[in-house]
């Protein structure tokens, strides 16, 4: 149990893989997809044998997704979908990619049968025996009077993960907080993102000075009223002004090198005017600090501001304009990355495996999150194969602006579906007429694995010669077959098509086991119909 997990992007594996290779004791046998679309995950060929081999998947998700739709297709039994509310049924923060966070109110209750994602958590923790030990923390209420489903009110998960959260600072954004934000949204400028003075009639909060949606980190409890870093590292800038440094996470010497900031490098009026380690008592009680925490505050020592959940050693260090988390320089050498310093390796489905020699991939790992993971064996076999001569055109994947995610939601959307009906594959003029391809004209574009994919050609100088791209935000076709049979009744989204990923081949980040989805080869061919 305390092992490192498998990643997502691997679940396939623990399925598939023979189970005297894999560090647990038996192979997976069910998965939960929770508003995850799995064709936003590599390999979907080798997915839909694993679908096959599980006792059971359960899909929770306001629509049905690709999910459902791929298990239909090869088993009868086993597949449970369990209708999620969408954002506009529940109320609740969420943060946006700028690290901002907001509150928003349920517009309407959950309809038909669906219920909101912590509802559903909490009626799993029930059946499992440790729902006491989930909701130990949270008030609980029943919205609308409904008798038979409980939940935790959105307000006291967010307080908890303010309690929990010290070390990347989403502790000061309460929802008291980020509710006064929503109602005053008119007193922050909308290119600084910071409230021109402004106070919430509701709660008297003063909003002067905070930045919309406290981006985080926003250090210490909400009483401290830090106002959020809408940038990080910026030692022009106060602490309590949104400013930072780099955080000294890796102690203060390597090899003999000092990792602590330089004389007068620090954020701007902090008492400390050079590097310094992350702070707890020790620390505390050499600058003077220590006595300045409450008796109860006290009660934190042997510990560092990381693990004091009184928020003590936060409160004072902020008060002197030092981050808790202290002030060092930034690592350019990542020493416990395999590359310190980044540097080329031929993927594994190289276009170039004359470069494989001169760049090769990393070792094959064994047991790595869990499950051996190949690097040098693919890539050695791939030269062996002649892969790159038989697919000659190098495959990647993106976004579209108009469809979002695995996009069952927005292809569902008519006014977005309009915009985008087909998937297809961006291919060169030069590329195209090689292959007698025309603009519009369907195509078949076949990947390593055996999988062939059928789209539209959109012949277009985008893409360089030799490079091929397809969006991935498409489903709902199994290579050149629509799947429309295999949605239940009234739920298809509007716009179907072959997901890119039911053609991406192996390989995984040799750090974090986030899936190749950039890198892989092809050959595109004319399709007959």
């Amino acid at each position: 149990m305390e092992k490192p997990g498998m990643t997502v992007s691997r679940w396939i594996d623990g399925v598939l893989e023979k189970n005297d290779l894999i560090d647990q004791d038996s192979n997976l046998r069910a998965v939960v997809y929770w508003g995850h679309a799995p064709n936003s995950q590599t390999r979907g060929k080798e997915m839909v044998e694993a679908m096959k081999k599980l006792d059971t998947i359960v899909i929770i998700d306001p629509y049905p997704s690709a999910t459902a739709a791929m298990a239909a297709m090869v088993r009868k039994d086993g597949v449970y979908l369990l209708p999620a509310a969408t954002q506009l049924e529940t109320s609740g923060s969420c943060t946006a990619s700028n690290r901002s966070v907001q509150w928003r109110e349920r517009v309407i209750r959950p309809l038909f049968e669906s219920q909101t994602d912590h509802a559903i958590m909490y009626a799993f923790a029930k059946e499992f025996g440790f729902d006491k030990e989930l909701v130990k923390n949270y008030k609980m209420w029943k919205p609308d009077g409904d008798a038979k489903w409980e939940e935790p009110t959105p307000e006291s998960i967010l307080l908890e993960i303010n309690a929990s959260n010290w070390t990347i600072g989403y502790t000061g954004q309460s929802p008291d907080r980020l509710k006064a934000h929503m109602r005053n949204m008119n007193v922050f400028d909308v290119k600084t993102l910071r409230a021109k003075g402004g106070k919430d009639k509701e709660t008297g909060y003063v909003l002067d000075g905070d930045y919309f949606g406290l981006p985080w980190p926003c250090y210490g409890t909400a009483a401290i009223k830090h106002p959020g870093s809408p940038n990080l590292y910026q030692q022009t800038r106060s602490l309590m002004d949104g400013g930072g440094c780099f955080r000294a996470n890796f102690g203060v010497e390597r090899d003999g090198a000092n990792l602590l900031a330089e004389d007068g490098s620090y954020p701007k009026g902090g008492d400390l005017t050079t590097g310094y380690p992350e702070l707890d008592h020790v620390l505390m009680k050499k600058l003077g600090m220590w006595d300045e925490l409450t008796d109860e505050e006290k009660k934190a020592e042997g510990k560092n501001w990381k693990t004091d959940l009184s928020g003590g050693i936060q409160r004072v260090a902020m008060k002197h304009g030092c981050h808790p988390f202290g002030n060092a320089k930034a690592r350019a050498v990542v020493w416990n990355f395999p590359d310190g310093i980044p540097q080329h390796r031929e993927p594994l489905y190289s276009p170039r495996p004359d470069l494989v020699a001169k760049y090769p991939t990393h070792a094959d790992k064994a047991a790595f999150w869990r499950l051996p993971t190949l690097y040098k064996a693919v890539q050695e076999k791939n030269v062996k194969d002649d892969v790159a001569k038989n697919f000659p055109l190098i495959l990647t994947s993106g976004r579209l602006v108009e469809y979002e995610g695995g996009g069952d939601e927005t292809r569902s959307n008519r006014w977005l579906a309009e915009l985008q009906q087909e998937n297809f594959v961006e291919i060169n003029p030069a590329d195209a007429n090689d292959r007698n391809i025309r603009d519009g004209e369907y195509v078949w574009v076949k990947t390593p694995t055996g999988a062939q994919i059928k789209v539209k050609a959109q012949v277009t100088d985008r893409v360089g010669r030799g490079t091929t791209f397809i969006p991935f935000h498409f489903a709902g076709w199994w290579q050149g077959k629509d799947m429309l049979e295999f949605y239940p009744e009234g739920s298809a989204p509007i716009v179907r098509g072959e997901a890119v990923n039911t053609a991406t081949t192996y390989g995984y980040d040799s750090v974090t086991m986030m899936q190749e989805t950039k890198t892989t080869l092809c050959q595109v061919e004319k399709s007959a119909a």
